[in-house]
């Protein structure tokens, strides 16, 4: 099922190149090997949502079908969105980027380095050299991890009984750094810590900022740490891939009524439809569909650019491979304040400049800036980097492309 406006003869044109992609991806044996259980998919410009399309099953064990509006856990794509948030408070003048964290959260000083276990299997800790700036938090740059790329961090986890962040626990994330702030890249929980900071300035919850100053403004009304009823009714089902390449759902995996904590690294629950309204702001220089300024164009511009130079983005080796495969960047690719960023044109298409990032349930988007025009592909499936997931993901986003020079 694909929908569309009618504003021009673009959002048919698209379609044609894009239904049978998305539909491929949900076609294939009952066993679900080949496949993913469902997907949604949609493309927008800088001026409106192009396309929209919903194929497969919100669970394999269900009648229910994937529908445009279904909601999803977007797991880390929920970063972009508390970096955006971080960065209006830049805005206002309320937040430094470069002001060490402990100025908002005291709790951050005097933080440790972990550098391994001795032979009674106690940890070696030694005082980190600097408190992590925010600017590390959101680039990656602070020293923290997770434990499903981390070996220290997952033994933490089995040996300590530090809780999975999965829990929304505030111990689940008040780890030792795994490196002096600002002399490595890893992908970790910098973005949930960055929501605790942006509470810290505001005095409110992050769910209560956010919807001050991204939901509400971009008609984001589908979008919360939590599902209401009526979302509830429209919520897909998270699956697994076994290792023989069938699929199992796992109804267990539900949303927190009321997490401790508001996770800015992971914990919001959307829908495409919604999500494309955030892809746009991002196209239209920080304004909204009706020219409300969310986020300065020079804020936006800025952010944008490689904050990562001179240190490199590292492939991440998966340390849980029911949780997620091995994770591979393309050369060029570097970190700006929210995204992954392309150096140099994409294999897909993306120009360069391009921003990008991606959900552990199979979730992937892009802004392409120089052609005005985004895309987010939406699954519920473990583990991360799915093969299957991520090459229907790969033709859709190269679909886009063949359709503009078309």
């Amino acid at each position: 099922m694909s929908t569309r406006t009618d504003a021009s003869p673009f959002p048919d044109h698209l379609a044609l190149h894009l239904d049978p992609v998305v539909r491929a991806a949900c076609d294939g044996p009952e066993t679900g090997e080949g496949r993913v259980p469902g997907v949604v998919a949609g493309v927008t410009t800088d001026t409106e949502t192009v396309y929209l399309s919903a194929s497969g099953q919100r669970a394999l064990d269900t009648d229910a079908a994937m529908s445009t509006d279904t909601v999803f856990g977007i797991f880390s794509t929920t970063k972009a969105i508390t970096a955006t948030t971080a960065l209006a408070l830049v805005d206002d003048g309320i937040l430094d980027l470069d002001a060490p964290a402990d100025t908002y959260l005291p709790e951050l000083a005097g933080i440790k380095v972990i550098e391994g276990f001795d032979e009674a299997g106690n940890q070696q800790l030694r005082p980190a050299r600097s408190v992590p700036t925010t600017r590390q938090l959101l680039t990656h740059t602070s020293g923290l991890g997770y434990a499903f790329y981390s070996d220290r961090y997952l033994r933490l986890a089995n040996d300590f009984g530090v809780p999975d962040i999965a829990t929304c626990k505030r111990a689940s994330i008040q780890t030792p750094l795994l490196f002096d702030p600002g002399t490595d890249w890893l992908y970790g929980t910098g973005l949930d810590w960055t929501g605790l900071i942006i509470e810290a300035i505001a005095g409110a919850r992050l769910g209560e900022v956010m919807t001050e100053r991204i939901f509400a403004p971009l008609g984001m009304s589908d979008t919360a740490f939590g599902v209401n009823d009526a979302g509830r009714e429209r919520l897909t089902t998270l699956h697994h891939r076994r290792p023989d390449g069938s699929l199992r759902p796992n109804h267990r995996f539900a949303p927190i009524a009321d997490p401790e904590v508001h996770m800015g690294g992971h914990g919001l629950y959307s829908t495409v439809g919604d999500y494309l309204k955030f892809l746009r702001m991002w196209l239209r220089d920080g304004n909204s569909d009706d020219g409300t300024r969310v986020i300065a164009a020079s804020t936006i511009k800025a952010a944008g650019q490689d904050h990562l130079h001179p240190l490199k983005l590292h492939d991440l080796t998966s340390t849980m491979p029911p949780l997620s495969n091995d994770t591979r960047f393309l050369p060029a690719q570097s970190w700006s304040l929210a995204f992954a960023r392309d150096g140099a044109p994409a294999p897909s298409g993306r120009a360069a400049g391009s921003l990008s990032w991606a959900g552990l349930a199979n979730l992937y988007f892009w802004i392409d800036p120089q052609n005005k025009i985004a895309g987010y592909w939406a699954a519920q499936l473990f583990p991360f980097a799915d093969r299957v997931s991520f090459e229907h993901y790969q033709a859709f986003e190269a679909a886009v492309y063949h359709a503009l020079a078309s």
